[in-house]
């Protein structure tokens, strides 16, 4: 049985279906299952990572587990610590790139690194996924393109790698099932070096429209997210990081290719999986 937790988050998701197509158990941990969008055949388990009590006999058979750092909170060292004592083998990390590469507020990267060095002393098998942006986070500009065909953003030329969830999930499912990625600590990107205008022009280019990034000032887009109700700590991490990204590009690595023996999906790739969610 392998334990997801963040299953119904971008990868927890993917990594649930991944494990099912293989003919593994998976319990996908959600706070509401009454509500929980999971895929079908998973066990749905009631529990919050970041009360580690409430899922102390969901670990009972459990192999491994996907941690979410951003689920689990502060609750991540008792959790392991409880899977430890029930016979978990493996645990794997989703971390940031930015452990390794600093961008944006440095409080981000850190709470990230700690839930890295929890993993490390759980005295578990560990595995840590330190991931680049995900191309996932471009659904935030579907409604703009919907209605408009305008993505209005800061920072145009920030450039990032980003990554396709099914690839982070791939790379997860590998360290899950597998001892022999344990102790690694994998820098996983996209293919490719792209731009907010890189990435709007190949959305405009999959749904066949004229669609433009309009670049706004910082201090504008943080407005306009605060009055849309999101908190602080979103445009904080965004701009933050977006900022940084328009000095120096994030990294690009080949890990995703060495891991799985293909090459890493595109964000070409991910728009034509999501072309769908932009088109008016």
């Amino acid at each position: 049985m392998i334990l997801i937790t963040g299953a119904t988050g971008t990868v927890g998701r993917a990594a649930t279906r991944l494990l099912l197509a293989q003919g593994e158990a998976v319990a996908a941990v959600t706070r509401d299952p009454a509500r929980a969008s999971v895929p079908k055949g998973a066990h749905v388990v009631a529990g919050d990572p970041a009360h580690p009590a409430s899922l102390t006999d969901a670990l009972s058979g459990v192999e491994a587990i996907l941690l979410s750092p951003r689920a689990a909170g502060g609750g991540a060292r008792e959790l392991l610590a409880r899977a430890a004592g029930r016979g978990v083998k493996r645990v794997v990390v989703l971390s940031a790139t930015t452990v390794e590469h600093p961008a944006g507020e440095p409080r981000f990267a850190q709470e990230f690194a700690a839930a890295e060095a929890v993993v490390r002393a759980s005295g578990l098998e560990w595995t840590v996924l330190r991931c680049a942006d995900f191309a996932a986070n471009s659904l935030a500009w579907a409604p703009q393109i919907r209605s408009a065909g305008i993505v209005r953003g800061a920072h145009g030329r920030a450039a990032t790698s980003p990554i396709h969830e099914r690839d982070i999930a791939a790379v997860a499912v590998r360290a899950l099932v597998d001892s022999a990625h344990a102790g690694r600590s994998y820098l996983l990107t996209g293919p490719e070096s792209l731009t907010q205008y890189d990435k709007v022009r190949l959305i405009g280019a999959a749904i066949g429209a004229d669609v433009r990034f309009v670049e706004l000032p910082p201090e504008q887009v943080r407005q306009g997210m605060l009055a849309a109700g999101l908190p602080e700590e979103v445009p904080d991490r965004l701009l933050g990081s977006l900022a940084d990204y328009a000095r120096r590009p994030g990294p690009t690595s080949q890990v995703v290719e060495q891991v799985l023996g293909r090459p890493a999906l595109t964000f070409a790739d991910w728009v034509d999986d999501n072309a769908g969610a932009f088109r008016g």
